[in-house]
């Protein structure tokens, strides 16, 4: 993995997670936003500004894909990049978690 692409996302902000999160089935950038905001219960409310911001950035850096055009909405799918990332986050909140709860 690219250090200076570990560097930038690692640890991750919570958009860059749920952004990522979301993306283990296509979406386009209001779906991420609204399954998000359904996740967590309208805890996190992404902007769009944020949210296309952050997908322009991650399918710069190969954490995500463009797989599709439709009506002006482009779709996106998480990489294997991107996969390896959200992995080694969920590992470190999960250990964050379980050091917590010792």
């Amino acid at each position: 993995m690219d250090k200076r692409i570990r560097r930038f996302y690692m640890p991750m902000t919570e958009t860059s997670f749920y952004i990522l999160f979301a993306l283990q089935s296509e979406m386009h950038g209001y779906s991420i936003m609204k399954h998000v905001k359904t996740l967590t219960k309208g805890e996190i409310d992404l902007g769009a500004g944020t949210v296309y911001t952050s997908l322009s950035k991650m399918e710069k850096d190969g954490l995500i894909v463009l797989v599709k055009t439709e009506s002006n909405r482009k779709f996106y799918k998480i990489t294997d990049l991107g996969r390896e990332i959200l992995d080694i986050e969920i590992l470190r909140i999960e250990r964050l978690y379980k050091n917590t709860r010792a």
